[in-house]
Order: C-alpha cells, then sequence, then structure tokens
C-alpha cells in the first residue's frame, strides 16, 4: 500500500487533538519517537491534521535526551497551555526526579481532566505526583524492581502497554507504536490505525497485555524445557531463594543432574546462577533507589549486609556503595 492509496478522510472536521509530551531530562529518545510519530502519520494519512503536538520540559529550555539530543521545548512546566493528553517521557533512572512543580503541575492536570500518560519510566514521574493510584499502568522492566520498592500497593503490570480510562502507560521502546495504534483506533477507526502501522513497517501490532521481554529460550539461547522452568522460578523468587532441592524437582531431575545442566547449558553452577541473578536485581536497586544496603540486601535474597557486601566485592570488584551514581535531583529543584 502507498501512502496515496492510504491518505483517506476521517471523521469529522473538529479541531484537532492537542497532546503535549513531557520530556524529562534523560528521557529516552526511541520510547518519545515511537509515542509521536504515529501522530504525524495519522495526520499525513488522514489527509488533514487530526492531531497536534507541544513539548514541554521542566524549564522551557532544550531538553537533553540520554543520547545527548536535545529536543527544543514550546512550554515550561507550569504553562497554562490547554491539552487533551500529556505524556511523561523519561528514561535514565527517573527514581532520582524531584521536582515539586512537575508533580503538582500534572496534579492539577489530572484534575482539569486531561489524559495523562508515561512512556518508559514516565510511571515513575506520574507515581511521584501521587496521580496513578486506583489505575492500572506499566513501565520499563528495568525500572519495575526499584519502582515496586517504593510503591508497593499500586498496581504495576509487567505488559507492553496498559491503557485504563484517562490513564496511559508503555513500556517504552517501541512499544509506543502499539498503544499509539490503540489510541487512534479508538478516536477514528482500525482503518487507519492499521494504515499508520503498515506505514511504519509494523507487520504485527501487539496487544497491550503482551510480555516486554523476550521468552527465555530467545534470551538464553536454550531450549531445554526443565531448565527453563527453573530459571523462571528463579528470576521471580530472587528475595526469597528456592532451595536447590526444590529447583531439581520443578526440573523433575535429581540435584547432581541440574548441576549438570547448569554447568552444560549457563557455564555456571545452579548456585553461582542463582547469586548473579540476586547481585543484578541488587545493582539496579543501588542505582536506582535510595533504600539502604541493608534493605537492598534483604530485597536480593541476603541474610545480612556483611554477607551481601563481600559477594557483591566478589563479582563487582567493588562495595556496594560505590554503585550509587550522583544524584541529579539538585539541578532539577
Amino acid at each position: 500500500m502507498t501512502v496515496s492509496d492510504a491518505r483517506l478522510t476521517y471523521g469529522d472536521s473538529q479541531a484537532p487533538t492537542h497532546i503535549g509530551f513531557l520530556l524529562i531530562p534523560d528521557f529516552a529518545l526511541l520510547g518519545y519517537a515511537s509515542a509521536i510519530e504515529p501522530l504525524r502519520a495519522a495526520n499525513r494519512l488522514s489527509g488533514r491534521d487530526l492531531y497536534r503536538w507541544s513539548h514541554v520540559s521542566i524549564d522551557g529550555l532544550p531538553a537533553p535526551a540520554s543520547n545527548g539530543v536535545s529536543i527544543r521545548a514550546d512550554h515550561g512546566v507550569g504553562d497554562d497551555v490547554r491539552f487533551d493528553y500529556l505524556f511523561v517521557c523519561a528514561g535514565g533512572n527517573p527514581a532520582a526526579f524531584q521536582h515539586p512543580q512537575s508533580f503538582a503541575w500534572l496534579r492539577q492536570l489530572a484534575r482539569r481532566g486531561v489524559r495523562l500518560g508515561g512512556v518508559s519510566g514516565g510511571s515513575y514521574i506520574l507515581a511521584r505526583a501521587n496521580v496513578l493510584g486506583g489505575y492500572r499502568f506499566t513501565i520499563h522492566w528495568e525500572h519495575a524492581a526499584a519502582f515496586l520498592e517504593d510503591y508497593p500497593n499500586l498496581d504495576l503490570r509487567r505488559s507492553l502497554y496498559a491503557i485504563d480510562r484517562d490513564r496511559l502507560t508503555s513500556s517504552g521502546g517501541t512499544a509506543p507504536l502499539d498503544m499509539m495504534h490503540a489510541v487512534i483506533a479508538r478516536e477514528h477507526g482500525s482503518e487507519l490505525a492499521l494504515s499508520v502501522s503498515e506505514w511504519f513497517l509494523q507487520t504485527h501490532v501487539r496487544e497491550g497485555e503482551g510480555p516486554q521481554r523476550m521468552p527465555l529460550r530467545e534470551r538464553l539461547g536454550i531450549s531445554h524445557a526443565p531448565l527453563l522452568r527453573v530459571v523462571g522460578r528463579m528470576e521471580q523468587s530472587l528475595e526469597n531463594p528456592i532451595a536447590r532441592a526444590e529447583l531439581a524437582r520443578t526440573a523433575g531431575v535429581s540435584l547432581r543432574q541440574l548441576e549438570r545442566l547448569f554447568r552444560l547449558h549457563l557455564g555456571r553452577s545452579l548456585g553461582e546462577y542463582y547469586l548473579g541473578l540476586r547481585l543484578d536485581r541488587a545493582r539496579d536497586l543501588l542505582r536506582q533507589t535510595s533504600l539502604s544496603v541493608l534493605e537492598i540486601a534483604l530485597a536480593s535474597g541476603f541474610g545480612s549486609a556483611s554477607h551481601f557486601s563481600r559477594a557483591y566485592r566478589s563479582r563487582f570488584s567493588h562495595p556496594p556503595r560505590a554503585e550509587r551514581l550522583p544524584a541529579k535531583a539538585a539541578v532539577w529543584r
């Protein structure tokens, strides 16, 4: 299908839907592009302006993406702008973002009935603003562990995207393409939405409940089903590690056989592999939260801070405290 073949007239001559993008410093450029490009395509393929958009930064200055590219801002946080939707685009370490003016502005927009969304780490900012209570939502898997430590009572889903009434959240990457397909289909029909997806060579439009990560089979490059079952249980039980004998029962083999499978397919013993998973989680928590070393040790399945620190130093060649990254929060206040 060519562009001219797909260019049809949809809907009436109502005013374009105004969509704002709040670009948090270090936002992920790919997720942002995947959210805004379908709007441009919908205008082009429909032959009229169904959507218009504006960019907002915290200070009205150009907003830097995580790769160094900057986007010119049309507005600063707090400006009196009428939006139909506002998407918060965040990446890097959204847990470190502390900007009371942004949070207050988001609450104000919510009270006005503006539909709020988050892209990649944007849900962290929405949670900080207290506008996610009672809603289903998602976030990029990299931020999920830290988010749950901060907000254990919110309804976080591990899905590609979630649309719950006037909250629209996407896990980032290319997932906003799928979310915006759903938005365009709801507002202007599935024919236009499919034309937009086809224009971007999107041969398969994914459902919101789809998984964010590759299946273990592809991610690990192995096809041994019992071993994959064991690794799946391990990844889901990092705070309370499962006994080796129980893992062997999960695989339906002896503990000795399971150890052989780990060394053959993964190049490490069962214990070494499990420890690596727990330490990787601990590193994410150290970088993305303000939890104490002891709290992170317990959240990663260690009985004491000293045991955790020894294991961490052995794995990464530096103590846990050295992992703390300089916070940028002071710059944004």
